[in-house]
């Protein structure tokens, strides 16, 4: 059996059995896509004719998946983009001072992982504890540098996730 043999036999079957699973257009094209890609690379090890539908359809079933852990992991990666890398904030009159006046096992989470650059996995086992801890404790110390960064310099964090205030503020004496 050729691909389009079973690009004629099976196309709008193996699409619909894509969108219903993948619930997005766009998507389920590109998950197609790829079942095809990968139908024709792999004909030559189709051993029956006989199994073609089943082939076919647990190839498109592991592009799903694929599809959904792409997505997972992008999420998980926006997450992670959402730390603002430390450089962002060099400029700003209070940083050092909010960072120096941390809780120490707050400030030692930040410094591994923001101004050394470890991940936070790494970080977790240069310290002895759990990566969901470095988590828990770098939340923690955003929300202390949030609430410094708002009384002092009235910073606020706009909708893209920048701040903004007044770099030069005066109130700094005062935390």
């Amino acid at each position: 059996m050729e691909t389009q043999d079973i690009w004629s036999d099976f196309n709008d079957e193996l699409y619909l059995f894509i969108l219903k699973r993948v619930k997005d257009a766009s998507a389920s094209n590109d998950v197609f896509q790829n079942t095809f890609l990968k139908i024709h690379k792999n004909l030559s090890k189709l051993r029956s004719d006989k199994k073609v539908k089943p082939w076919i359809f647990q190839i498109a079933r592991n592009e799903i998946a694929n599809h959904f852990n792409k997505e997972a992991s992008q999420i998980e990666a926006k997450r992670s983009d959402a730390e603002i890398p430390i450089e962002n904030y060099q400029n700003i009159c209070c940083f050092d001072k909010f960072i120096n006046n941390l809780p120490e096992i707050y400030n030692e989470v930040i410094e591994l992982v923001y101004i050394k650059g470890l991940k936070q996995k790494e970080a977790a086992a240069s310290l002895g504890i759990s990566l969901e801890n470095v988590k828990v404790r770098i939340s923690r110390a955003k929300d202390l540098l949030k609430q410094n960064f708002s009384q002092c310099c009235k910073y606020e964090f706009d909708k893209n996730g920048k701040l903004s205030g007044e770099a030069n503020c005066t109130a700094c004496n005062t935390i």
